[in-house]
């Protein structure tokens, strides 16, 4: 018997049998913008379906092009593109799966000078104002809404996804805070929603019963002036009655100032706003948000709260989460750590998307998956993310592997990174790795230090040295005084912290040392402390279900410095830098830039400002000063003439699993 019976069931919506209760949620790639971007979305998507998921949802296609989320972004709204949608569709029906398009207008967060929105005002993450729509433009939308539809189906897509969540142009006319207009679509909750009943109605009208039809709602807006529970209770329930055959749920919007997916933010965090529309409704409802284990997955739907799961980034962590689920093989699973990283941060700043702990996703044509054309004995110095990459990628495509670290476990500078509340999930890839290597026969020689002359006679064909980094020391007097200690200590346990810090250094390991000295661990695991920290009304009586989040009372005294002159935490993840800054600023950390380190003493830190000199009295000064490459047994190698590639913190540019595919 499967242990997932619930998530393995199969489930009828319209004309479709879904074969599980797993979604490919929609995610923006920016595939569109690389060379072969047909052949790169039709293998994204295909390798997806392959996979075994149920569903697939695109990201988002806008119905207009003042709709779309920045220039040369998505649109669908002739026939003369259907050629490449049905490229789209037939490879993944040719990998035995179910494509969804998602229609989404951007509305005031589009980023073009014609973005539109219910009424003027302007978003905090756009720097272009929005004009606002008249009436019979507002006709005329909810037209292209159902001209997109019409097309998708004719183009071979199973149904759409009419996007009603995150802030978008419909949030934007069901919420009081942004829809200040006096016309049939403005004022009072019933005007207010009339806009995306209209949408729902129009594309049912348009499209054929068998072609489904999923709303996705604002099951919380997390926004002042946003819904009530209530009134999205009652909102979905107009939904279903105007044609909608599925309801996915969406949290918060995007300029929200509460975290949704992030890695700080519990697993299934969400089920009481996803269970508020579940019980307003007779037709499946799909969850959303912080869903990455076959486990939370499977509760979810046992407990009733949803009839599906929407998983986005996790498809990219692991296209095959759906078949090893099948096959009960979920300890193979490569579990999204909620890092953001090269997904949400890349979306953020204009690139392309792909997963820091799956460099495959989105670059699937660039791969061979064949084996090596002769297999070699391959050395891989260094038990960190970039040794372990190259080390299961050389293995699977033939070679004989041994790993050598130097440390009893794997992991490298990720056995520190785990420890910080809110990284946790760092402990599921160190998981995956681990039983990845083993499974792929990888020699593992831990709590082993090698040097060159044991690489030299070893009888390897390559080398591969990745040694990761070194802590960078500063120059500064008293350097070595009892109160300095660096962040590989504090983050390690092995150095006590005492009440009142310094932290040198506001990069990301100084602001993870931060949250490591005043963070409160069972804030990222436990919903109900999340809540509270954030100020989220469980009970969703509020509007935008945001009330007064609780005092926070630090157990230290922290001050941080930066030799540069500029804000403190600039260069942190575009998604993800945001949630730290606003814990760090609660539990009242200090932050000076433009700082010139001089001493330390017994009475503490000496540093001036604009030439000011100051003295700062604290117990303990951490040191988080950068980095330097770990390259000593790289240049010991290249002095006896040996050839050896560097990957990893060793050498900035190397990508470890890219790099493996190539011996």
């Amino acid at each position: 018997m499967s242990s997932y019976p619930n998530l393995l069931s199969p489930l009828r919506i319209a004309g479709v049998t879904l074969p599980n209760r797993m979604v490919m949620g929609a995610m923006h790639t920016r595939l569109e913008t690389l060379d072969r971007p047909l052949e790169r979305l039709s293998a994204f998507y295909a390798t997806r379906a392959a996979g075994e998921i149920a569903l697939i949802l695109t990201g988002g296609y806008s119905p207009l092009p003042e709709g779309v989320m920045d220039e040369g972004g998505l649109v669908l709204d002739s026939a003369d593109q259907l050629g490449e949608h049905r490229q789209i569709t037939s490879a993944v029906r040719e990998a035995g799966g179910r494509i969804v398009l998602q229609i989404l207008h951007a509305g005031r967060y589009a980023k073009v000078a014609e973005c539109v929105a219910p009424s003027a005002g302007k978003a905090r993450i756009n720097v272009h104002a929005p004009r606002a729509l008249s009436t019979a433009e507002v006709w005329a939308t909810i037209d292209s809404f159902a001209h997109t539809a019409a097309l998708a189906e004719q183009a071979g897509y199973a149904g759409v996804e009419v996007m009603g969540s995150e802030g978008y142009l419909i949030n934007e006319f069901t919420a009081a805070l942004t829809n200040q207009r006096t016309d049939e679509f403005g004022g009072d909750f019933e005007r207010r929603i009339r806009f995306p009943l209209e949408i729902v109605r129009a594309v049912r009208a348009r499209t054929s019963n068998d072609f489904m039809l999923i709303y996705r709602i604002s099951s919380i807006d997390l926004m002042e002036g946003g819904m009530t529970g209530a009134e999205v209770a009652e909102f979905a329930r107009r939904i279903e009655q105007a044609g909608a055959d599925m309801i996915n749920t969406g949290m918060g919007w995007h300029e929200a100032a509460v975290p949704t997916i992030a890695a700080s933010v519990p697993r299934a965090a969400w089920l009481a706003a996803i269970r508020n529309v579940k019980q307003a409704v007779s037709i499946p409802v799909m969850a959303s948000n912080r869903i990455n284990t076959p486990e939370v997955a499977e509760q979810i739907i046992a407990s009733g709260a949803a009839d599906l799961v929407s998983m986005a980034r996790l498809l990219l962590a692991d296209p095959e989460f759906a078949k090893k689920v099948r096959f009960d093989r979920a300890d193979e699973i490569n579990i999204c750590i909620a890092c953001n990283q090269a997904c949400l941060d890349h979306i953020f700043t204009e690139r392309t998307a792909s997963c820091l702990v799956n460099p495959r996703a989105g670059r699937e044509i660039e791969f061979d998956d064949s084996p090596a054309a002769a297999s070699k004995r391959v050395a891989v110095v260094g038990g960190g993310p970039a040794g372990m990459a190259f080390a299961l990628e050389s293995a699977r495509r033939g070679h004989r592997v041994t790993l050598f670290e130097a440390q009893r476990e794997l992991g490298g500078q990720l056995n520190m990174a785990r420890r910080v509340p809110g990284k946790s999930e760092f402990d599921e890839m160190l998981r995956y790795f681990d039983g990845a290597l083993r499974r792929a026969e990888v020699e593992l020689r831990l709590g082993t230090s090698v040097h060159a002359d044991e690489l030299a006679g070893g009888g390897f064909d390559e080398i591969v040295v990745a040694t990761g980094v070194l802590p960078r020391i500063p120059d500064i007097e008293g350097v070595d005084h009892p109160k300095v200690v660096g962040y590989q200590d504090v983050l390690s346990g092995r150095a006590p912290v005492g009440d009142r810090v310094a932290i040198l250094g506001a990069g990301g390991i100084g602001f993870d040392v931060a949250e490591y000295l005043l963070g409160d661990a069972a804030e990222s695991l436990d919903p109900k402390a999340f809540m509270e920290a954030w100020g989220v009304d469980a009970s969703l009586s509020a509007p935008g279900g945001i009330t007064a989040p609780a005092p926070h009372r630090p157990r230290r005294s922290v001050h941080m410095f930066q030799r540069k002159s500029e804000s403190l935490g600039r260069n942190l993840g575009k998604s993800t830098g945001w949630i730290l800054k606003a814990k760090l600023r609660k539990a009242r950390v200090a932050m000076t830039s433009g700082a010139s380190y001089h001493a330390v003493d017994d009475r503490g830190l000496h540093y001036s400002v604009n030439g000011e000199r100051q003295l700062l009295d604290v117990d303990t000064v951490v040191l988080c000063t950068g980095q330097e490459p770990a390259r000593g047994l790289h240049a010991e190698l290249q002095r006896r003439s040996i050839a050896a590639l560097l990957v990893g913190g060793a050498h900035v540019a190397g990508e470890a699993t890219r790099l493996a595919a190539t011996i």
